[in-house]
């Protein structure tokens, strides 16, 4: 079938989902163990489209003991080519159904992305497992993947957000925590070290089927699926848990810092702190409705009034963030002008130390409540996003069940438990405030 076709597939896919999205999910769920995998299958009202989304614990943060880089360039490395069959041969067999396999490297997990029709699952099944498990590894491919990964890391090292980010992942997470990123240079610097072997020697200890978990979402028949998945990876072995360190107790870096960056027409601004909370942990939804209130989307206080009123900005939001396999960390992110950089900080600290010392009214929960649970239930109306979501809750470790409690969780939300939640986790003396871009006065 032509990929026209596929995309008209997906679009019907949309229409037909948003009917079923009150449907209760976990009872449907069809979950085992295959191959030392863990499984999920979930039909959808759906015609022939196929989601798949799919992860193990092979992130960056796995290879912090030795050369930083190896997870990141192995990962890389997937669909460069088998021992079985070249890159073109693999990208020619996906062309010709119009199917996608994508693999994609976090601080904790490889991630594994694949979209196609109903008939082709088997093809794609079995060219998920065997870039995973027989990868060819070349030196042609090694050294031009190294060359890809730096200059894609050295263009973004000029984006202001980018800077940002890393920097306050850095004040953030003391060392040896998974969230706390490589800087720039130490990671350009591992990477140019990184030796072939270095690469070979990660995917054997950390690629297998401990801890992988793989959804599978649309015109999906369960009996069928977990066949050619036992098929596919049959005889596979190995594999890491993900990584559970303590939780965050805060470093000692700068409480405001300025990384200056020349001839940048706005600065990218992150102010927040380690939240001491991974998802599912009591008091989570709580604060996570409180931080949407405060600035999610256009209904919220800090783009209806910084941005709307104020006109200081183009963008501003306030959101939790890495916190799927261990704890994470709370922020407002937002973009000024240098002229307007000044003005944009204190109207921001202004509407956060209110809503910290305030907390949120009744109505603006009741408003948020409904709004939430909205998006919350147009989000699972696709395969993507129902797989999306399933492969979280496998991740969070609260399980299928989830998204059927998640509206009732939001429902039953007090303003005393919302309120209270910001003042038990979040402080904003304690908030570290990053300014990336061309600061006035810096250099």
């Amino acid at each position: 079938m032509k990929r026209t076709s596929f995309l008209l597939l997906s679009a019907c896919a949309l229409i037909l989902a948003v009917a079923n999205a009150t449907a209760a999910v976990a009872p449907n769920v069809v979950r085992a163990t295959i191959a030392g995998i863990d499984v999920l299958i979930y039909r959808t009202g759906v015609r022939d489209v196929v989601t798949l989304k799919g992860n193990l614990p092979a992130g960056d943060a796995h290879a912090a003991g030795g050369n930083i880089a190896v997870a990141t360039l192995c990962g890389h490395l997937l669909d460069q080519g088998t021992t079985k069959h070249s890159k073109f041969e693999i990208a020619e067999q996906l062309d010709r159904v119009g199917a996608t396999i994508s693999f994609g490297v976090g601080p904790q997990a490889l991630e594994i992305e694949a979209k196609c029709l109903k008939q082709d699952v088997p093809l794609v099944i079995g060219l998920i497992a065997e870039q995973l498990r027989s990868p060819a590894f070349t030196e042609e491919e090694f050294a031009k993947a190294k060359a890809q990964i730096a200059g894609n890391l050295q263009r973004s090292a000029e984006n202001t957000d980018f800077r940002a980010e890393e920097a306050f992942k850095q004040a953030v997470f003391a060392p040896g925590h998974p969230n706390r990123d490589a800087t720039t240079d130490e990671f350009l610097a591992a990477l140019a070290a990184a030796k072939l072997d270095d690469v070979k020697a990660f995917h054997a200890k950390y690629y297998g089927p401990a801890h992988c978990t793989l959804v599978l979402v649309g015109d999906v028949d369960a009996g069928v699926i977990q066949t050619q998945v036992a098929s596919a990876f049959a005889g596979w072995t190995g594999g890491a848990d993900y990584l559970h360190p303590a939780r965050s107790t805060g470093t000692d870096a700068p409480r405001e810092q300025t990384v200056f960056m020349a001839d940048k027409t706005s600065v990218s601004v992150t102010l927040g702190q380690a939240s001491g909370l991974r998802y599912g942990d009591p008091g989570y939804v709580a604060l996570r409705v409180a931080s949407s209130i405060l600035g999610s989307d256009f209904t919220s206080r800090l783009v209806a009034t910084v941005r709307d009123t104020e006109g200081l900005t183009y963008g501003i939001g306030a959101r939790l963030a890495d916190d799927d396999f261990t704890d994470g960390d709370w922020k407002v992110t937002a973009t000024f002008a240098p002229n307007l950089l000044n003005q944009g900080v204190a109207s921001t600290m202004k509407q956060l130390k209110g809503w910290y010392d305030q907390g949120v009214t009744a109505d603006e929960l009741a408003k948020r409540k409904t709004n939430l649970s909205g998006h919350y239930k147009v989000a699972l109306a696709t395969t993507d996003g129902m797989a999306t979501t399933l492969l979280a809750c496998v991740n969070r470790g609260v399980g299928p069940g989830w998204i059927d409690q998640y509206p009732a969780k939001l429902d039953a939300l007090t303003l005393e438990e919302v309120n209270g939640a910001i003042r038990q986790h979040l402080n904003p003396d304690h908030m570290f405030l990053i300014k990336a871009g061309t600061v006035p006065g810096g250099k």
